[in-house]
């Protein structure tokens, strides 16, 4: 019998329009315990709706802008092309650290927009234990990731011909470490903020915050790379 009646609510929560929000996801959340996140999913992407269409429908102004800005970030390496690949360890190492760093903007943006659908995200984001952890974790990962990472390149570089010398070891290892230190924080203040503002507007924040934070990613990390060459270089 109960299951029967749970059926029937998730069927009535699949004829709820899109972006409305309706008591009776409160009441069968209240009753029945199912979770916040699956019934966000039953009215969003049920029966009623084209999943495929919603997503791209929602992402398409976003992945624009975002390919816009990744474009930008070519832009600022161009201009110190030459510099730039006199330095061999940070050729080797631009592709690296753009795929992490676009890993870690998706990694930040899931789980964040995860902890939003469950409710574990108060008014004051920031004084969230499961938020704090999060970007502990995110951060420890990135600093040890570029450590290891500056460390390959320097070897691989080393066995290329090129002049390692221990103040171009110094300098490559701050200007990963830095850079990827930077770029998290900025990640996780788009993320928290621009989560907020869509899941607000009771949009999936994961169709937004990912686009935005992988190009934004790739963007900051050319921008980030090209300040700190002017600087050690």
């Amino acid at each position: 019998m109960a299951h029967t009646v749970k059926q029937e609510h998730l069927e009535q929560i699949q004829k709820i329009k899109r972006n409305k929000h309706h008591p009776l996801l409160h009441q069968i959340h209240k009753e029945h315990k199912i979770s916040r996140k699956t019934l966000f999913y039953v009215k969003e992407y049920g029966l009623h709706s084209n999943a495929t269409k919603t997503i791209i429908k929602e992402s398409i102004k976003i992945l624009v802008f975002a390919s816009i800005i990744s474009s930008f970030g070519g832009m600022a390496i161009e201009n110190i092309k030459t510099l730039f690949i006199s330095i061999v360890p940070l050729v080797i190492l631009l592709p690296t650290l753009n795929d992490m760093i676009g890993d870690y903007g998706t990694i930040i943006s899931s789980r964040f927009s995860t902890m939003l659908h469950e409710g574990k995200v108060g008014k004051n984001p920031w004084k969230d234990r499961d938020v704090q952890e999060l970007f502990i974790q995110i951060m420890a990962v990135a600093i040890i990731l570029a450590l290891i990472s500056s460390s390959a390149a320097l070897v691989i570089s080393y066995f290329s011909n090129y002049a390692v010398t221990m103040q171009v070891v110094m300098k490559i290892v701050m200007i990963t470490v830095i850079d990827v230190i930077v770029l998290v924080l900025i990640l996780f203040l788009i993320s928290i903020i621009a989560g907020i503002y869509f899941f607000k507007k009771e949009e999936d924040p994961n169709n937004f915050l990912i686009p935005i934070t992988t190009s934004i990613a790739d963007f900051g990390n050319m921008v980030i790379l090209l300040l700190l060459i002017r600087i050690f270089f």
